[in-house]
Protein backbone atom coordinates (compact mmCIF):
# COMPACT_ATOMS: atom_id res chain seq x y z
CA UNK A 1 0.00 0.00 0.00
CA UNK A 2 2.84 2.76 0.70
CA UNK A 3 4.66 1.66 -2.37
CA UNK A 4 1.77 3.03 -4.19
CA UNK A 5 1.09 5.67 -1.69
CA UNK A 6 4.68 6.78 -2.77
CA UNK A 7 4.49 6.51 -6.35
CA UNK A 8 1.47 8.22 -6.84
CA UNK A 9 3.38 11.20 -4.60
CA UNK A 10 6.24 11.14 -6.31
CA UNK A 11 4.96 11.52 -9.84
CA UNK A 12 2.30 14.06 -8.18
CA UNK A 13 4.95 16.38 -7.36
CA UNK A 14 6.88 16.16 -10.25
CA UNK A 15 4.40 16.41 -13.03
CA UNK A 16 2.57 18.51 -11.03
CA UNK A 17 5.15 21.04 -10.59
CA UNK A 18 5.73 21.26 -14.28
CA UNK A 19 2.23 21.61 -15.46
CA UNK A 20 2.06 24.43 -12.51
CA UNK A 21 5.33 26.28 -13.79
CA UNK A 22 3.58 26.47 -17.00
CA UNK A 23 5.29 23.55 -18.71
CA UNK A 24 3.18 21.48 -21.65
CA UNK A 25 2.57 18.15 -20.57
CA UNK A 26 1.21 17.13 -24.35
CA UNK A 27 4.94 17.30 -25.23
CA UNK A 28 6.07 14.58 -22.42
CA UNK A 29 3.08 12.22 -23.44
CA UNK A 30 3.35 12.48 -26.74
CA UNK A 31 7.20 10.93 -26.59
CA UNK A 32 6.49 9.02 -23.28
CA UNK A 33 5.29 5.25 -25.43
CA UNK A 34 8.23 5.14 -27.79
CA UNK A 35 10.87 6.69 -25.24
CA UNK A 36 9.64 4.03 -22.70
CA UNK A 37 9.49 1.49 -25.16
CA UNK A 38 13.05 2.80 -25.71
CA UNK A 39 14.28 2.42 -22.70
CA UNK A 40 12.20 0.11 -20.41
CA UNK A 41 13.08 -2.74 -23.65
CA UNK A 42 16.91 -1.67 -23.66
CA UNK A 43 17.09 -2.44 -19.70
CA UNK A 44 15.06 -5.45 -20.15
CA UNK A 45 17.36 -6.69 -22.66
CA UNK A 46 20.29 -5.82 -20.54
CA UNK A 47 18.30 -7.72 -17.78
CA UNK A 48 18.06 -10.80 -19.37
CA UNK A 49 21.54 -10.75 -20.84
CA UNK A 50 23.42 -10.36 -17.33
CA UNK A 51 21.49 -13.06 -14.76
CA UNK A 52 20.58 -16.51 -14.79
CA UNK A 53 17.23 -16.96 -15.59
CA UNK A 54 17.07 -18.27 -11.70
CA UNK A 55 17.97 -14.77 -10.97
CA UNK A 56 15.54 -13.42 -13.34
CA UNK A 57 12.66 -15.04 -12.39
CA UNK A 58 13.35 -13.90 -8.50
CA UNK A 59 13.93 -10.51 -9.20
CA UNK A 60 10.12 -10.39 -10.77
CA UNK A 61 8.75 -11.97 -7.93
CA UNK A 62 10.72 -10.43 -5.92
CA UNK A 63 9.32 -6.77 -7.39
CA UNK A 64 5.75 -8.07 -6.99
CA UNK A 65 6.05 -8.80 -3.45
CA UNK A 66 7.15 -5.30 -2.83
CA UNK A 67 3.41 -4.24 -3.39
CA UNK A 68 2.10 -6.82 -0.65
CA UNK A 69 2.64 -6.61 3.02
CA UNK A 70 5.57 -8.24 4.39
CA UNK A 71 4.88 -11.70 5.65
CA UNK A 72 7.72 -11.19 8.63
CA UNK A 73 4.77 -10.22 10.55
CA UNK A 74 4.78 -10.84 15.32
CA UNK A 75 1.94 -13.65 13.90
CA UNK A 76 4.37 -15.69 12.12
CA UNK A 77 7.54 -15.22 14.46
CA UNK A 78 5.15 -16.17 17.31
CA UNK A 79 4.06 -19.56 15.13
CA UNK A 80 7.81 -20.32 14.64
CA UNK A 81 8.92 -19.92 18.45
CA UNK A 82 6.40 -22.09 19.13
CA UNK A 83 6.81 -24.70 16.67
CA UNK A 84 10.18 -24.89 18.12
CA UNK A 85 9.09 -25.01 21.62
CA UNK A 86 6.75 -27.88 20.95
CA UNK A 87 9.27 -30.04 19.02
CA UNK A 88 12.16 -29.22 22.14
CA UNK A 89 9.54 -30.03 24.66
CA UNK A 90 8.76 -33.08 22.99
CA UNK A 91 12.05 -34.24 22.43
CA UNK A 92 12.84 -33.63 26.39
CA UNK A 93 10.20 -35.33 27.72
CA UNK A 94 9.81 -38.16 25.60
CA UNK A 95 13.96 -38.58 24.25
CA UNK A 96 15.47 -36.89 20.89
CA UNK A 97 13.91 -40.34 19.06
CA UNK A 98 10.61 -39.45 19.93
CA UNK A 99 10.79 -36.59 17.34
CA UNK A 100 12.09 -38.55 14.62
CA UNK A 101 8.98 -39.41 12.75
CA UNK A 102 8.06 -35.38 13.08
CA UNK A 103 11.37 -34.29 11.62
CA UNK A 104 11.23 -36.98 8.69
CA UNK A 105 7.72 -36.27 7.30
CA UNK A 106 6.76 -32.70 8.71
CA UNK A 107 3.74 -33.01 6.47
CA UNK A 108 2.37 -35.91 8.52
CA UNK A 109 3.42 -34.47 12.24
CA UNK A 110 0.77 -33.25 14.21
CA UNK A 111 3.44 -30.79 15.38
CA UNK A 112 3.64 -29.27 12.70
CA UNK A 113 0.51 -29.38 11.34
CA UNK A 114 -0.48 -26.90 14.17
CA UNK A 115 1.41 -23.98 12.43
CA UNK A 116 0.41 -24.15 9.05
CA UNK A 117 1.84 -20.93 8.33
CA UNK A 118 5.51 -22.36 8.75
CA UNK A 119 4.57 -25.54 7.16
CA UNK A 120 3.84 -24.14 3.91
CA UNK A 121 7.53 -22.77 3.65
CA UNK A 122 9.22 -25.39 2.13
CA UNK A 123 12.80 -23.79 2.62
CA UNK A 124 12.73 -22.80 6.69
CA UNK A 125 10.90 -26.19 7.24
CA UNK A 126 13.54 -27.96 5.78
CA UNK A 127 16.12 -25.84 7.87
CA UNK A 128 14.45 -26.98 10.71
CA UNK A 129 14.29 -30.25 9.78
CA UNK A 130 17.82 -30.87 8.88
CA UNK A 131 19.24 -29.28 11.99
CA UNK A 132 16.67 -31.26 14.32
CA UNK A 133 18.09 -34.60 12.27
CA UNK A 134 21.70 -33.94 13.31
CA UNK A 135 20.78 -33.22 16.86
CA UNK A 136 18.93 -36.87 16.79
CA UNK A 137 21.61 -38.92 14.97
CA UNK A 138 24.05 -37.32 17.64
CA UNK A 139 27.03 -37.36 15.57
CA UNK A 140 27.60 -33.50 15.61
CA UNK A 141 28.56 -31.32 18.37
CA UNK A 142 27.04 -27.94 18.64
CA UNK A 143 30.29 -26.10 17.44
CA UNK A 144 30.09 -28.06 14.42
CA UNK A 145 26.24 -27.61 13.27
CA UNK A 146 26.83 -23.84 14.38
CA UNK A 147 29.34 -23.90 11.43
CA UNK A 148 26.87 -25.78 9.29
CA UNK A 149 24.34 -23.48 9.96
CA UNK A 150 26.50 -20.21 9.58
CA UNK A 151 27.63 -21.16 5.91
CA UNK A 152 23.62 -22.53 4.77
CA UNK A 153 22.59 -19.00 6.36
CA UNK A 154 25.44 -17.24 4.00
CA UNK A 155 24.51 -19.27 0.92
CA UNK A 156 20.76 -18.46 1.67
CA UNK A 157 21.74 -14.92 1.76
CA UNK A 158 23.53 -14.69 -1.25
CA UNK A 159 21.02 -16.30 -3.11
CA UNK A 160 18.38 -14.07 -1.82
CA UNK A 161 20.67 -11.05 -2.62
CA UNK A 162 21.28 -12.04 -6.28
CA UNK A 163 17.55 -10.25 -7.60
CA UNK A 164 18.63 -6.90 -5.49
CA UNK A 165 21.77 -6.80 -6.89
CA UNK A 166 20.14 -7.40 -10.72
CA UNK A 167 17.22 -4.80 -9.76
CA UNK A 168 20.24 -2.37 -8.41
CA UNK A 169 22.48 -2.98 -12.03
CA UNK A 170 19.39 -2.23 -13.78
CA UNK A 171 18.55 1.05 -11.76
CA UNK A 172 22.22 1.98 -12.79
CA UNK A 173 21.96 1.73 -16.29
CA UNK A 174 17.85 3.35 -16.91
CA UNK A 175 20.06 6.74 -17.24
CA UNK A 176 22.84 5.64 -19.78
CA UNK A 177 19.81 4.19 -21.83
CA UNK A 178 17.59 7.52 -21.26
CA UNK A 179 20.69 8.90 -22.74
CA UNK A 180 20.57 6.55 -25.68
CA UNK A 181 17.04 7.36 -26.66
CA UNK A 182 17.65 11.28 -26.51
CA UNK A 183 20.70 11.05 -28.39
CA UNK A 184 18.01 9.01 -30.79
CA UNK A 185 15.61 11.72 -30.91
CA UNK A 186 18.44 14.24 -31.51
CA UNK A 187 19.89 12.19 -34.35
CA UNK A 188 16.11 12.37 -35.64
CA UNK A 189 15.89 16.23 -35.36
CA UNK A 190 19.10 16.75 -36.81
CA UNK A 191 17.40 15.18 -39.91
CA UNK A 192 14.73 17.41 -40.04
CA UNK A 193 16.82 20.91 -40.01
CA UNK A 194 14.44 22.26 -42.54
CA UNK A 195 11.80 22.20 -40.66
CA UNK A 196 9.71 25.26 -39.07
CA UNK A 197 11.15 25.94 -35.60
CA UNK A 198 7.78 25.11 -33.79
CA UNK A 199 8.40 21.60 -35.18
CA UNK A 200 12.07 21.47 -34.12
CA UNK A 201 11.51 22.51 -30.52
CA UNK A 202 8.92 19.77 -30.27
CA UNK A 203 10.98 17.56 -31.50
CA UNK A 204 13.93 18.57 -29.51
CA UNK A 205 11.67 18.82 -26.12
CA UNK A 206 10.49 14.95 -27.24
CA UNK A 207 14.40 13.98 -27.40
CA UNK A 208 14.82 15.48 -23.81
CA UNK A 209 12.18 12.99 -22.48
CA UNK A 210 13.85 10.49 -23.32
CA UNK A 211 16.76 11.50 -20.81
CA UNK A 212 14.06 12.76 -17.99
CA UNK A 213 12.41 9.51 -18.31
CA UNK A 214 15.95 7.17 -17.64
CA UNK A 215 16.72 9.07 -14.66
CA UNK A 216 12.83 9.33 -12.98
CA UNK A 217 12.46 5.28 -13.67
CA UNK A 218 15.88 4.33 -11.70
CA UNK A 219 15.78 6.76 -9.35
CA UNK A 220 12.02 7.28 -8.46
CA UNK A 221 10.92 3.49 -9.19
CA UNK A 222 13.63 0.68 -9.58
CA UNK A 223 16.19 2.15 -7.02
CA UNK A 224 13.07 2.06 -4.50
CA UNK A 225 11.92 -1.32 -5.25
CA UNK A 226 15.55 -2.36 -5.26
CA UNK A 227 15.64 -0.93 -1.59
CA UNK A 228 12.38 -2.69 -0.34
CA UNK A 229 13.51 -5.84 -2.11
CA UNK A 230 16.93 -5.75 0.60
CA UNK A 231 14.94 -4.79 3.54
CA UNK A 232 12.87 -8.02 2.59
CA UNK A 233 15.69 -9.99 2.23
CA UNK A 234 16.98 -9.32 5.57
CA UNK A 235 13.75 -9.65 7.32
CA UNK A 236 13.85 -13.33 5.55
CA UNK A 237 17.39 -14.33 7.14
CA UNK A 238 16.03 -13.17 10.41
CA UNK A 239 13.81 -16.37 10.71
CA UNK A 240 17.03 -18.94 9.98
CA UNK A 241 18.87 -17.07 12.38
CA UNK A 242 15.84 -17.29 15.55
CA UNK A 243 16.33 -20.93 14.40
CA UNK A 244 19.98 -21.31 15.00
CA UNK A 245 19.96 -20.21 18.36
CA UNK A 246 17.07 -21.32 19.42
CA UNK A 247 18.51 -25.06 18.68
CA UNK A 248 21.73 -24.17 19.69
CA UNK A 249 20.33 -22.83 22.90
CA UNK A 250 19.22 -25.75 23.29
CA UNK A 251 21.70 -28.47 22.17
CA UNK A 252 23.95 -26.39 24.86
CA UNK A 253 21.54 -27.47 27.73
CA UNK A 254 18.93 -25.08 28.22
CA UNK A 255 15.52 -25.66 28.86
CA UNK A 256 12.96 -25.54 25.19
CA UNK A 257 11.33 -21.88 27.44
CA UNK A 258 14.78 -20.77 27.92
CA UNK A 259 16.09 -21.85 24.15
CA UNK A 260 12.93 -19.98 22.80
CA UNK A 261 14.24 -16.65 24.52
CA UNK A 262 17.43 -17.03 23.01
CA UNK A 263 15.50 -17.20 19.56
CA UNK A 264 12.93 -14.13 20.71
CA UNK A 265 16.07 -12.07 21.04
CA UNK A 266 17.85 -12.00 17.60
CA UNK A 267 14.28 -10.99 16.00
CA UNK A 268 13.94 -7.38 15.10
CA UNK A 269 12.31 -4.94 17.69
CA UNK A 270 9.12 -3.92 15.88
CA UNK A 271 8.19 -7.61 15.36
CA UNK A 272 9.04 -9.03 18.60
CA UNK A 273 6.68 -10.74 20.71
CA UNK A 274 7.11 -10.01 23.96
CA UNK A 275 7.79 -12.89 27.06
CA UNK A 276 4.10 -13.13 28.01
CA UNK A 277 2.79 -13.05 24.44
CA UNK A 278 4.81 -15.90 23.69
CA UNK A 279 4.00 -17.40 26.35
CA UNK A 280 0.29 -17.38 25.95
CA UNK A 281 0.49 -18.34 22.69
CA UNK A 282 2.41 -21.24 23.41
CA UNK A 283 0.30 -22.43 26.02
CA UNK A 284 -2.52 -21.41 24.11
CA UNK A 285 -1.47 -24.42 21.14
CA UNK A 286 -1.21 -26.72 23.37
Amino acid sequence: MFVIVGFLVSMACIFGVFIAHGGNIGVVLKALPFEMTTILGAALGAFLINNQMKVVKAAFKGIAQCFKGSRYTKSRYLELLALQYDLLQKARKEGLMAIEQDVETPHESPVFKKYATILADHHLVEFITDYLRMMVSGNLNAHEIEALMDAEIETHHQEAHAPVAAIARVAGGLPAFGIVAAVLGVVNTMGSVGQPPAVLGAMIGSALVGTFLGILLAYGVFEPLGGLMEQRTAEGAKEYECVKTTLLASMQGYAPATAIEFGRKVLYSDVRPSFTELESHVKGKK
